[in-house]
């Protein structure tokens, strides 16, 4: 398989999208507990980053696989799927998907013996969601609830893992302690299911050719529309709130000034839903918010 080919199979221009919760998640860790474990952070960055492009690869041949062949879905097949578009076959797509997550569970479980069970528990969430999401006879992205198992399990549980690594020695995990981090990782999680949302929205009449019932087959666009614009109001909030209770620093808040480019994005996207013209809008908009995010909280770090 070709380099080019092959980046493209794992979508690999999404992968900013588990990066960013990564970074932040090691800042709030920081500036709370005020340690890093920098080489267990270094292998969970490379088992997340390898276990996102096997979901992203089995997403992408999952897709093919079940989709039916008749010539209403012959465009999706031949000229919209990676697999198809690039004749690869389902034996190669399957190897290149369990070679990366294998990889990814064995850094994983390495991790484990070295900071706790907890992880374990992490993981296995994470590792069922990543091949759930498209895969089974059921597959997540095919249901209502894709926004929030996507947003919820790369804005938070990537956040989250990344605080534990740096603190399973020195802190307990505590239901006080989750919901902080919860909240902190707010902003992520919203922009995140942006993402997720804005590719249903695009791909509404696609989906219900193919059989797939997300939740703009039961709310509809206009209720949906509502909710993208709103969840990005629903993250600065949160943003605040985690200033507020004291567990990210003040400073954080000029991250609210991304709301500005965010807010426009957010225009040009009500008004047109087109997938290759505006769904990047969403991708621009959480890339805009967590690196601003992670700008203004190392910059709260400093000073």
């Amino acid at each position: 398989m070709k380099p080019k080919v092959f980046l493209e199979f794992v979508e690999i221009k999404s992968l900013i999208a588990s990066v960013l919760p990564f970074v932040l998640g090691s800042l709030y860790a920081i500036y709370n507990y005020h340690q890093v474990h920098l080489g267990y952070l270094l292998l969970f960055f490379i088992a997340s980053s390898l276990f996102h492009m096997a979901t992203n690869a089995n997403d992408n041949y999952q897709d093919f696989l079940h989709a039916p062949r008749d010539a209403d879905n012959q465009e999706f097949l031949e000229e919209t799927n990676v697999v198809g578009v690039n004749q690869i076959s389902i034996g190669q797509a399957r190897t290149i998907t369990f070679s990366l997550a294998g990889v990814s569970l064995i850094l994983g479980l390495w991790l484990v013996t070295k900071t706790g069970l907890p992880l374990l528990w992490m993981g296995i969430y994470s590792y069922a969601v990543g091949y759930f999401y498209a895969g089974g006879p059921k597959p997540i992205s095919s249901g209502p609830f894709g926004e929030f198992f996507s947003g919820f399990t790369m804005g938070f549980m990537i956040f989250w893992i990344s605080v534990f690594i740096n603190t399973y020695d020195v802190a307990t995990i505590t239901w006080q302690s989750t919901g902080q981090v919860l909240v902190a990782a707010g902003l992520a999680i919203f922009a995140i299911a942006n993402i997720m949302l804005a590719n249903n929205i695009c791909d509404m009449d696609e989906d219900i050719a193919l059989g797939r019932h997300t939740i703009l087959y039961y709310l509809g666009k206009p209720v949906m529309l509502q909710v993208f614009a709103w969840s990005y109001v629903a993250g600065y909030l949160c943003l605040i709130g985690a200033v507020v209770i004291g567990v990210l620093p003040p400073l954080s808040l000029l991250t609210l000034l991304s709301a500005i480019p965010v807010y426009r994005n957010t225009r040009q996207f009500l008004q047109k839903q087109v997938k290759r013209e505006t769904f990047i809008l969403a991708i621009k908009n959480a890339t805009i918010i967590c690196l601003s995010f992670a700008v203004f909280m190392g910059l709260g770090l400093l000073f």
